[in-house]
């Protein structure tokens, strides 16, 4: 009976032992991959190549959701929390942002951009639809001016080499070949747009205005800086008015709203429709095809010229 006990003691000694060793092991476990997580897809095209697989992405906004409105839920914040870094847009475009503990570290790059104001006539369009918008007179569509992305592209690679700084040399090397690649996009937009017979875009979202800043041309917006405001019948007169006056063969719409008073506005008059990207977010099909910042802006141009009608 005494050996008997002595057995079980025995036993329990050697468990007691082995499950030390294990807990021992599991101290010694390699920690799980970093991740940084953006909110935008231009954010997210920025770091995806400049990072090069040295670190996992989450992003925040799933395919096909408009930035303006999106809220993320409980278990994508908690993702978020655990983040190494999150970087942002800023400029009121992340309504869920304000209030949010960042508890490792955030970016938010619109305190490194100069922001363009509306301007008179678009602040008032935006008064009448946006007025519980956290936008202000601010545009926060930035990216859609190449040298903000070229701005965006240099500080996130110091922000991501204070964090993660054994990969200088590459994220160095990655950035400065998205930068180049930028500056000859930039001047192929000059070239192509450079001389144009049609002034103004017609769309439903006023998103553009950096953009045609940057290239000269103008935006004529149906409604103000969020896609899901319904326009009036005084809005849709007026664009209506526009495009005849202006000689307008070609309006746009954006993919994750509503197209029907666009094509029907275009069935009316007798012109085409087509879609814009404002490059905030990507369709599904944009992101099963791997669709880039440089990709979808070259498509983009592509319609630009056909409905500026340019040289």
């Amino acid at each position: 009976m005494r050996d008997y006990k002595k057995i079980i003691f025995v036993l329990i000694l050697i468990l007691l032992a082995l499950q030390l060793v294990l807990m021992s092991k599991d101290k010694d476990v390699e920690p799980a991959e970093p991740v940084v997580a953006v909110s935008t897809f231009a954010i997210y095209d920025i770091v995806k190549h400049i990072s090069d697989g040295t670190f996992e992405i989450i992003n925040i906004l799933p395919a096909g959701v408009d930035a303006h409105s999106f809220e993320p839920t409980p278990k994508l914040m908690a993702s978020i929390e655990k983040s190494a870094l999150v970087i942002y847009s800023g400029a009121g475009l992340e309504p869920w942002t304000s209030g949010f503990h960042f508890e490792h570290g955030s970016l938010n790059i619109s305190k490194h951009i100069k922001l363009r104001e509306l301007e008179s006539n678009e602040f008032d369009l935006h008064e009448h639809h946006d007025h519980q918008c956290a936008h202000s007179k601010i545009d926060p569509h930035y990216w859609l001016d190449i040298k903000n992305m070229i701005i965006a592209t240099n500080i996130i690679t110091q922000e991501l080499i204070s964090i993660f700084p054994q990969h200088k040399d590459l994220y160095i090397k990655n950035a400065q070949k998205y930068m180049d690649d930028l500056e000859s996009l930039d001047e192929v937009y000059k070239n192509a747009l450079g001389g144009c017979r049609i002034e103004n875009i017609i769309t439903n979202h006023n998103a553009f205005s950096y953009l045609a800043h940057r290239y000269g041309f103008k935006v004529e917006a149906l409604s103000g800086l969020s896609p899901e405001t319904e326009p009036s019948a005084k809005d849709i007169m007026r664009i209506m008015e526009h495009i005849k006056e202006d000689g307008v063969n070609t309006i746009f719409f954006e993919s994750f709203v509503s197209d029907k008073v666009m094509k029907s506005i275009a069935k009316d008059l007798n012109v085409e429709v087509d879609v814009l990207q404002p490059l905030g977010n990507i369709t599904a099909d944009e992101l099963d095809n791997n669709a880039t910042y440089q990709m979808i802006m070259r498509d983009n141009l592509d319609k630009l010229y056909k409905a500026l009608m340019c040289d």
